[in-house]
């Protein structure tokens, strides 16, 4: 009976909305220009989704970390692994994400093509650090969604000394199995916090070295905090992009010249018929003038 009332919820939960017909963002562009170990944020649609927007008061309530093509796993026994979890073309652009009602899971990047994207690409990664964190993401396969940390971060977000005790969080309580349960936020912090790559650490005065930096635990960690970030880029594609001309284009060009090298810089003979008819009232003699003026 409580599983059956725990399915029904989490389908109520994650039940979205129709797709708009023309996405806000070029999804085409951006599977072509994607990177390994790039954060996904996604504007969800579903009930949950509208939890953590009015949580955190941030549109991006779900995060995916985008781990390339099997092909761009180092390790064999990874690639293994995702092949028994998932049967995907080698071709395949995939991303690693915890979700609710399905843990933590291999998705094909197309899953999101109509969705509201951003990308937030860590700076300065290096390839070696780009596996670690594939490979942490990929090892989490197969563990369960906390919903009891949603709940608990919810409750965090207030005010401590106003809440009754027995509603205070547990969020830094360790329980046995807790381990074995995460969000998809909180995977991924782990997953940088893995290679010590920095999200939104504590920062402290040190006697000695000026500065240091405190991990923050990596389960309170939402979606808002990559694009937040100072250690991320954040990257848009727009579906109609302003600034499609090439640079190039709009090199100051004198179209009315045109250089021979040793023979001077003469008026392209198209553009002077172009000027007479424009102008008839020219005085050729003034022009003559010119033309010698630029040799």
């Amino acid at each position: 009976m409580f599983k059956y009332f725990k399915e029904k919820s989490i389908k109520w939960l994650i039940d979205e909305p129709p797709l708009n017909d023309i996405p806000m963002g070029d999804f085409e562009r951006m599977s072509h220009e994607i990177r390994l170990c790039d954060v996904i944020l996604v504007e969800g649609r579903s009930r949950v989704s509208d939890v953590i927007r009015m949580m955190t008061q941030s549109p991006w309530t779900h995060s995916a970390l985008y781990i390339g093509r099997l092909h761009d796993i180092e390790s064999s026994n990874l690639r293994e692994k995702i092949s028994s979890s998932l049967e995907v073309a080698l071709n395949e652009q995939l991303v690693i994400e915890g979700y609710l009602g399905k843990g933590t899971i291999i998705t094909p990047l197309s899953y999101y093509k109509k969705e509201h994207l951003r990308i937030c690409r860590p700076k300065g990664i290096s390839r070696s650090d780009i596996q670690k964190v594939i490979s942490y993401a990929i090892e989490q396969l197969g563990t369960e969604y906390n919903v009891r940390q949603i709940m608990d971060l919810a409750r965090f977000m207030f005010p401590w000394e106003i809440l009754p005790r027995q509603w205070r969080s547990s969020l830094f309580e360790h329980k046995v199995g807790e381990s074995t349960r995460t969000v998809c936020s909180s995977m991924i912090a782990e997953a940088f916090a893995s290679i010590n790559y920095p999200i939104l650490p504590l920062i402290k005065r040190h006697e000695e070295t000026g500065i240091e930096l405190i991990h923050r635990n990596p389960k309170i960690y939402t979606p808002k905090d990559f694009d937040y970030s100072p250690y991320f880029d954040i990257i848009k594609f727009p579906f109609i992009e302003l600034d499609h001309m090439p640079t190039y284009r709009n090199l100051p060009w004198n179209e009315a010249l045109i250089s021979h090298d040793s023979g001077g810089i003469r008026f392209k003979s198209s553009n002077m018929k172009y000027l007479k008819e424009k102008d008839s009232k020219i005085d050729h003699s003034e022009k003559s003038n010119n033309e010698k003026n630029i040799n």
